[in-house]
C-alpha cells in the first residue's frame, strides 16, 4: 500500500499571517507531495513495499541515500504540520515539568530554539527531543531526521527557506519568531512524550 500526502490538520489559512496560505500550499502541496510520490516510486515493488515509513527510513540510511532523503523528507513534514497549530496555547503538567528541568523556563527554551534555527548553516530542521528522559535540542541537516535516531522527537522547526522565504524571504528570525510566539503546539509535543517514541507517520 502506497503512502499518501497527509492532509494539512488545520485549513490552509490558519496559521496565516505566521505562515500565508500561499506558503502552505506550495509547501505541502509540491514539497511535501514530492517527497512522498518519489519515496513510493522507490519503494514500489521491493521488500520495503508495504513497511512503514520509518522502517523505511531506517532500510535506507546509509545504503540508499536519494529513497532515505524523500523518505525522511516526507516524515518530517507530517510531524512539522503536527508541530504547528492555529493557537499554541502553553505547555502544561509533565512536559512543563521537564521544560523547565532542562532549560530554566519556557521563555528560555523558546529563545534557544530561535537562537538555534537562526543560526543553523543553510537547510534542515530545529527539533525539541527527549532522550532517556531528558530534554535536548537537536538539529539535522537538509533531509536528515529523528525518526529513527533513538531520541523521542517532540516538536520539529523546519528552517528550510522554502518554509519561510515567499513570507519573509531571507530574515529567518521573523519567520522563527512569528512561529515561536503562539503556533507551536504544545499538546502534539505532550503527546510525543508521553508516548516516550517517535512519532508514527499515518499511512
Amino acid at each position: 500500500m502506497a503512502f499518501e500526502l497527509m492532509p494539512l490538520p488545520y485549513d490552509s489559512e490558519a496559521l496565516d499571517p505566521a505562515i500565508s496560505a500561499r506558503t502552505l500550499g506550495f509547501h505541502h502541496g509540491k514539497h511535501h507531495k514530492a517527497y512522498i510520490d518519489k519515496t513510493n516510486a522507490a519503494v514500489e515493488g521491493t521488500d520495503l513495499a508495504g513497511k512503514s515509513l520509518t522502517d523505511v527510513i531506517a532500510a535506507a540510511r546509509g545504503s540508499n541515500q536519494g529513497l532515505f532523503n524523500n523518505a525522511a523528507q516526507s516524515w518530517n513534514h507530517g510531524f512539522y504540520w503536527n508541530s504547528l497549530a492555529p493557537s499554541g496555547g502553553s505547555p502544561s503538567g509533565h512536559l512543563a515539568s521537564k521544560i523547565d528541568s532542562a532549560f530554566g523556563s519556557l521563555d528560555e527554551l523558546k529563545k534557544k530554539l530561535a537562537e538555534r534555527g537562526a543560526g543553523h548553516f543553510a537547510s534542515g530542521w530545529v527539533w525539541l527531543a527527549e532522550k532517556g528522559g531528558q530534554l535536548s535540542l537537536e538539529e539535522t541537516h537538509d533531509g536528515d531526521t529523528l525518526a529513527d535516531s533513538g531520541f523521542n522527537p517532540l516538536l520539529t522547526i523546519d528552517v528550510w527557506e522554502h518554509a519561510y522565504y515567499l513570507d519573509y524571504q531571507n530574515v529567518r528570525p521573523d519567520y522563527l519568531k512569528a512561529l515561536l510566539d503562539g503556533h507551536l503546539n504544545w499538546d502534539f509535543a505532550a503527546e510525543n512524550l508521553e508516548r516516550g517514541s517517535a512519532w508514527n507517520y499515518p499511512g
